[in-house]
C-alpha cells in the first residue's frame, strides 16, 4: 500500500481516503438493503453493519494492492 496520498500539500494516509471511501458507500448499501427489507432477516443488524463495513474496507485494500505498481 502506499503510505501517503498528497492533496494539494497536506499528506493523507491511504487507509484513511479508503476507509472513507468505503464508509459512502457503505451508507448507500445499508440503505439500498434496508429499503428491500433485508434487516427483517438479519438476526444483529449492528453487528451485520460493522461485518458489511469491515467486508467492504478490506475488499477495497485487496483491491488497491493489487493495482498498485
Amino acid at each position: 500500500m502506499s503510505p501517503d496520498l498528497d492533496l494539494a500539500g497536506v499528506f493523507l494516509p491511504t487507509l484513511l481516503v479508503l476507509m472513507l471511501l468505503c464508509y459512502a458507500a457503505f451508507r448507500l448499501l445499508h440503505r439500498a438493503l434496508a429499503r428491500i427489507g433485508l434487516y427483517r432477516h438479519v438476526w444483529h443488524p449492528a453487528l451485520f453493519d460493522i461485518a458489511l463495513y469491515v467486508s467492504l474496507v478490506g475488499a477495497s485494500v485487496l483491491i488497491q494492492e493489487q493495482f498498485t505498481p
